[in-house]
C-alpha cells in the first residue's frame, strides 16, 4: 500500500489503520522513545499517535511524506505530554536503556539497508550497536533528535527541518555537533 495516498481520505477504516501500524508502528514507537527514554511513555504516546492519525486521517495534505506527517503528531504528543504536570512530577526518573526492540538498526524507514556514507559510519557500524545508542541516547534532545531521524530513519536535512521546524542551517550544525559528541565519547570509551 502506498500511505501517501491517504492524502485524499476523509476517513480511514480499520485495515488500513492495521496496515499504517503494522508498517509504522516499530518507527513512531523508537521515535517517541529516542525523544522521552521512557518504555512506558512510548507505549502510551504511540497509541496515542495512531488513535490521532485514524480520527484526523483528513488533515494529511500530502505536503510531506506519510511517515513525517506521523512523526509530526508523534513529536507534538511527547511536547503536550511535557507540559502536562504529570511529565514534571516524573521528570527525575533513571535513564533506561535502549531496549531490544530496536534490532533494525541500520535499515531505513523504507526497509532497505542504511549506507555507510563516509568513513565515521563506518567506525559507527564497526562498534557494538548498543554501546552507540546509549551514547546517543545520552545527548542533549536537540542533537539525539537530529541524529535519531538522520542514522535510524534515513531523512534528509530537509525533512528534519520540516518535522522540527528547525531551519535546515540548524538542523545541519545539530548533527555535525552531535556526530562529534559521540565520536568523543566512543573514543573514550576505547
Amino acid at each position: 500500500m502506498n500511505f501517501d495516498e491517504l492524502k485524499d481520505a476523509d476517513h480511514m477504516d480499520e485495515d488500513t489503520l492495521r496496515a499504517v501500524m503494522e508498517r509504522f508502528g516499530d518507527d513512531v514507537w523508537n521515535y517517541i522513545y529516542y525523544l522521552t527514554s521512557s518504555i512506558e511513555l512510548a507505549d502510551g504516546l504511540a497509541q496515542e499517535v495512531f488513535v490521532k492519525c485514524y480520527y484526523r486521517i483528513g488533515t494529511y495534505r500530502g505536503g510531506s511524506s506519510f511517515q513525517t506527517w506521523l512523526f509530526s503528531i508523534a513529536r507534538n504528543a511527547v511536547f503536550s505530554y511535557r507540559k502536562s504536570r504529570f511529565f514534571k512530577a516524573s521528570l527525575w526518573g533513571d535513564f533506561t536503556a535502549l531496549p531490544d526492540r530496536t534490532e533494525k538498526i541500520g535499515v531505513n524507514a523504507g526497509g532497505g539497508m542504511v549506507v555507510a556514507a563516509s568513513a565515521e559510519m563506518q567506525y559507527f557500524s564497526s562498534m557494538h550497536v548498543n554501546e552507540i545508542w546509549d551514547v546517543i541516547m545520552k545527548l542533549p534532545a536537540g542533537f539525539r533528535e537530529a541524529l535519531v531521524l538522520d542514522l535510524k530513519y534515513g531523512m534528509s536535512a530537509k525533512e528534519i527541518a520540516e518535522l522540527t521546524g528547525w531551519s535546515p542551517g540548524t538542523v545541519k550544525s545539530r548533527l555535525y555537533r552531535a556526530r562529534r559528541k559521540v565520536q568523543s565519547k566512543l573514543k573514550e570509551m576505547e
